[in-house]
């Protein structure tokens, strides 16, 4: 009569240790999943950081870093995220407390210094770049330290520091052209004019460099349009910022035959073009 119970007990020793068994393999697979949600998490983040609308990176990232508040990652990544969406006073507050955290380092002093320039605070950027150690030498520390010479009219200084953002990077295309702009505004118009072709070699795309190429040319009276690669929308573009130099220049026959030419060439209705010629002929009327 004791077989039916041994049967039973066994049976729910069976149970018993079953339950354990999927108990233990539980934990196992939920510290699996952890380390795979860890990874995949990483790999959000790095996606969110290149997301078309910034703002949803920094409504992500403001989110996890409430969450894990002592996460030097996600400081990180929210602030690289204000700067992105251009709310550069949220932006200067979030890398403040980058640079706050115990773990900051020297580039991150350079954002700061940074995203305090896209603010409009170049004092307070020129402060964190002198508090910086002088053997960090990186392109976007030199390339800053050369704007905040040039905002001070140091223009030796500001050539010096242009000079080694230059030899610092593979892709100098953008800091040539901001070192021709500097040249530009203080009227040294060959020496911006062999800049902003330089630019160009480096980047055919950077249309920003055509432009103040041409305004450079025109500046020395030079209304001839520059052998450069062009779609026919910047051709129309560049020929109307020709006229407005030549206009600029005194030269204002020469500068409404070439808005003229820029409304022709343009393959829609160029409305820039346009008003600007009909104001220059209604002054001229006057």
């Amino acid at each position: 009569m004791r077989h039916p119970f041994i049967v039973t007990l066994c049976v729910t020793g069976a149970f018993a240790l079953a339950g354990c068994d999927q108990r233990i393999d539980t934990e196992a697979v939920d510290r699996e999943f952890q380390g795979v949600n860890a990874i995949d998490g990483t790999n959000l983040n790095e996606v969110m950081l290149t997301v078309s609308d910034p703002n949803e990176s920094v409504s992500y990232f403001q989110r996890a870093s409430n969450a894990a508040p002592e996460r030097m990652d996600l400081l990180r990544s929210l602030a690289i995220s204000l700067i992105r969406a251009r709310r550069n006073t949220e932006g200067v507050a979030a890398w403040a407390r980058v640079v706050a955290h115990e773990e900051a380092t020297d580039d991150d002093r350079v954002e700061l210094a940074d995203a305090l320039i896209r603010n409009n605070e170049w004092d307070r950027a020129e402060t964190v770049l002198n508090a910086i150690n002088p053997t960090h030498e990186t392109f976007k520390r030199y390339r800053l330290e050369a704007m905040i010479a040039d905002s001070n009219k140091q223009w030796d200084k500001a050539d010096s520091f242009y000079e080694i953002a230059v030899g610092l990077t593979t892709t100098p295309a953008s800091v040539l052209n901001n070192w021709g702009f500097s040249k530009l505004t203080r009227g040294d118009f060959p020496g911006a004019e062999r800049l902003f072709t330089q630019a160009i070699q480096n980047d055919n795309d950077l249309f920003t460099a055509k432009n103040n190429l041409v305004l450079a040319r025109g500046a020395q009276g030079n209304y001839v349009l520059p052998v450069v690669p062009m779609t026919q929308v910047e051709r129309a573009e560049l020929l109307h910022s020709m006229g407005l130099a030549a206009v600029k220049r005194g030269d204002v026959i020469t500068g409404r035959g070439l808005m003229r030419e820029a409304i022709e060439t343009h393959p829609q209705h160029f409305e820039a073009a346009s008003r600007s010629l009909k104001a220059l002929e209604s002054s001229v009327v006057n």
